[in-house]
């Protein structure tokens, strides 16, 4: 129930524009976007089964060129699944590079709970970040989550941390924290997409393997964030160790089904004490993180 109240507040904050429902005779038209930046032709579908692939009698549809996408779904299911999209190699272009179709597929998502009126769609990689903490820690609240994800990129409240920050860096108040989080965005969706040929198998998806790819990024989020801010990009020292931190952890993982329990690298830790240290005359991420580690 605490998750439930806190997904309705969520939406009720959203940025306007970004998501919302409506009844068209016997099915609920759900509204969103796609995003690191605005993702064209992407697939996007309602994952009643929660194995991140699209199965026969799963509403699904395909974003247009600014992202957007409606589902129509049953009433009884609005707001009960996840959300997933799926941005696939060699048809889905994102507006960050014009024109130029995705080399790599990779899959973003939003939690699943039950919600009343406006629903929370806008898929991110941080909405993905957001369900993976819920997923692998049943123990944390949706409000513990959105503080935890706050506190690891260092931003103010008022500050949306579910909301559409494309949106939100084009004018208005917190504009310079939404282009932050998208150029965070850019870099977490770099990394996701790097790592397509251990978490992808086609148009399927390798569960453990995703969840354990999400686990690294949530570990060293703060790092990420510094990195991506600090205007240093997918070739720097520390990106070039997170990438292969990232397949070293998947590819020990042995091949077998079922869920792993990656609740250490989930933990309920919210306080920006944890993530965050002034030093050398600015904020700087903590070595330590999650579990203790590299820094930039």
């Amino acid at each position: 129930m605490k998750k439930k109240a806190a997904l309705t507040l969520i939406g009720v904050l959203f940025i306007a524009g970004c998501s919302g429902s409506g009844s068209t005779g016997s099915a609920t038209q759900i509204s969103g976007a796609v995003a690191d930046g605005y993702l064209q032709n992407a697939l996007v579908f309602l994952d009643k089964n929660r194995n991140y692939q699209l199965d026969p009698g799963e509403p699904s549809t395909t974003t247009d060129a600014n992202g957007a996408y409606t589902l129509n779904v049953a009433p009884e299911d609005v707001g009960i699944y996840p959300i997933v999209a799926l941005a696939i190699e060699g048809q889905t272009i994102d507006a960050d590079t014009p024109g130029v179709p995705l080399t790599s597929t990779y899959v973003l998502c939003t939690p699943g709970a039950a919600v009343s009126g406006t629903v929370n769609n806008f898929i991110s990689p941080f909405s993905t970040l957001i369900r993976e903490k819920l997923e692998a820690n049943p123990g944390m609240t949706v409000a513990d989550a959105i503080t935890q994800l706050r506190n690891q990129l260092n931003m103010p409240a008022g500050v949306n941390m579910m909301g559409n920050y494309v949106a939100g860096s084009a004018s208005g108040l917190h504009g310079t924290e939404y282009q932050e989080m998208h150029q965070v965005a850019r870099q977490m969706a770099g990394l996701m997409a790097e790592q397509s040929a251990l978490v992808m198998n086609g148009r399927s998806v390798n569960t453990n393997n995703f969840r354990s790819m999400m686990g690294e990024i949530n570990d060293y989020l703060p790092q990420i964030a510094d990195n991506a801010i600090g205007g240093e990009g997918m070739n720097s020292v520390f990106m070039n160790t997170m990438r292969a931190r990232m397949q070293t952890a998947m590819e020990s993982l042995p091949a077998y089904g079922g869920f792993r329990n990656y609740s250490a690298t989930f933990r309920s830790m919210t306080s920006v004490t944890y993530f965050w240290n002034f030093s050398g005359g600015r904020m700087q991420p903590r070595g330590g993180t999650m579990r203790g580690g590299m820094g930039r």
